[in-house]
């Protein structure tokens, strides 16, 4: 379809979606005003019309996401994911995106391989599989041999994919501007920034491939972690050529089991090398769904145990220092019950708007993690459990609406948070699929403290031989 088509597509879309939520806030405002007070339950039927109205509309999203695929397609995966954030029918739907993307043919992809080394497929590999071994939203991914026998994973980008990309970004932003009509937080429109970046990397098989690179430097020495190997020859901004990883998806339990392997050990591992990536090495992977892990099961004579193995570098992105030094005193403050450490970190961060008040700002936080400390079960599994309303009991019930309208206006939305909270909601949504048990934040900061007192100790003794430029992101 052409560009204006697609962008009314979209439009036309979300405005039905839009409009059925509208005609249900009218009824139910109408029925409030006859039964007298808006606190009174409404009737039955208008209940029952509102999960039909939720499960209408999570239909109607999940096909126009499957017609216009790009980043409609990536938008939806994480939808699927941050549940707790719509409906329930929402999350239902659209987790079908996250391991049924239908592919394109592989004749759309072999224009790529001409533009890029001139040559057709049949004369730059010894074969090649033209069916996928996997479609994401963005591009897709083919197995195929090399001339001197080695298996590799060639991965495309899909064909006019960037005008695609700049079309949805309109949309997108343009939604994000009737939201902070309704939820007035300073510089959300970084949401929208955040994503064109992320996207300009994700479409650059060359970045890609230099942070791919990077990460495996930075795991260098731990047989516990693998790492694909570029093919450089066969790699360009449109193509991109590694080696084969063998191994188990992650949250395949039972052939886990089968392999010898206890999921809960995959679990620890993920979130220890994800906290190291974050906090230690402040170069993460900011896209950590399934589809992303491997676990490769290692024979007797090789040692025993797995190795976990990290695919997709498109999402590759580097913290900055205050962003991790806040979220850091947030997690010491959490384990040690000390609110102030968590307000402090919370500043830190940049989340305190310029001109906001400080001092209802300070009491809700620390009202607000007050109350969570005293949770006895922090797993995910327990959080995603738990019913909306009694997480609104986290909440300062005390707090006005005049107060909530004034603290929103006191929160700014931090630079490169975007990537940071991605990735930890997709990283902790996983880790809980695998062991609903683990705690997190047990897990990985004991894990994390000698790494971060290593980090220190080189960074005060100057002997990284590094820079502030030298430690920026490949293709920035």
């Amino acid at each position: 379809m052409t560009l204006a088509v697609r962008l009314l597509r979209a439009l036309l879309a979300f405005s039905v979606i839009l409009t059925s939520y509208l005609v249900q806030l009218g009824l139910a405002r109408v029925f409030a005003r006859r039964l007298g007070s808006p606190a009174r339950e409404p009737p039955g039927w208008l209940v029952a019309r509102r999960a039909r109205v939720d499960q209408n509309n999570a239909r109607r999203l999940l096909r126009v996401m499957l017609q216009l695929r790009g980043v409609f397609i990536k938008l939806g995966q994480v939808l699927s994911i941050m549940g707790g954030f719509l409906p329930r029918a929402y999350g239902k739907e659209l987790e079908q995106l996250q391991d049924q993307v239908p592919p394109h043919p592989f004749s759309d992809l072999e224009a790529a391989l001409r533009a890029s080394f001139g040559r057709s497929a049949g004369e730059l590999f010894a074969s090649i599989e033209r069916t996928p071994l996997a479609a994401a939203s963005l591009g897709q991914v083919h197995v195929a041999r090399l001339r001197d026998g080695r298996k590799v994973a060639v991965k495309f980008l899909y064909p006019g994919i960037r005008g695609i990309i700049a079309v949805d970004l309109r949309v997108l932003r343009l939604a994000i501007l009737v939201y902070k009509r309704f939820v007035p937080v300073g510089r959300i429109e970084r949401v929208h920034e955040s994503l064109v970046d992320l996207l300009r990397r994700e479409t650059d098989y060359l970045h890609e491939a230099a942070c791919m690179e990077r990460m495996a430097q930075n795991f260098e020495g731990d047989a516990g972690i693998a790492f694909p190997e570029v093919i450089h020859e066969l790699t360009t901004r449109d193509v991109l050529t590694m080696t084969f990883m063998e191994g188990i998806k992650i949250t395949r339990l039972d052939a886990l089991r089968s392999a010898g392997v206890e999921p809960s050990d995959v679990a620890l591992r993920l979130v220890q090398a994800f906290y190291k990536m974050l906090f230690a090495d402040r170069f993460f992977h900011a896209d950590p769904h399934p589809g992303n892990f491997l676990v490769a099961a290692q024979r007797a004579e090789e040692g025993g145990g797995f190795r976990l193995v990290v695919l997709d570098f498109g999402a590759i992105c580097e913290a900055r220092d205050e962003l991790i030094d806040g979220l850091l005193d947030i997690l010491k403050g959490i384990f040690a019950q000390d609110d102030a450490a968590v307000v402090r970190g919370f500043r830190r961060m940049g989340f305190v708007a310029p001109g906001g008040n400080d001092a209802l700002l300070e009491r809700t936080v620390k009202t607000y993690f007050a109350k969570l400390l005293k949770i006895r079960d922090r797993t995910p599994a327990a959080l995603m459990r738990a019913r909306p309303e009694q997480l609104e009991r986290l909440a300062d019930p005390e707090l006005e609406r005049g107060e909530l309208q004034e603290l929103m206006r006191s929160f700014e939305y931090p630079e490169d948070w975007f990537y940071v909270e991605r990735a930890c909601v997709l990283l902790f949504w996983l880790a809980a699929q695998i062991d609903p048990n683990l705690d997190t934040m047990a897990a990985g900061f004991p894990y994390l403290m000698p790494l971060l007192a290593q980090r220190e100790a080189k960074s005060g003794a100057g002997s990284d031989g590094s820079s502030p430029a030298s430690r920026r992101s490949p293709a920035d």
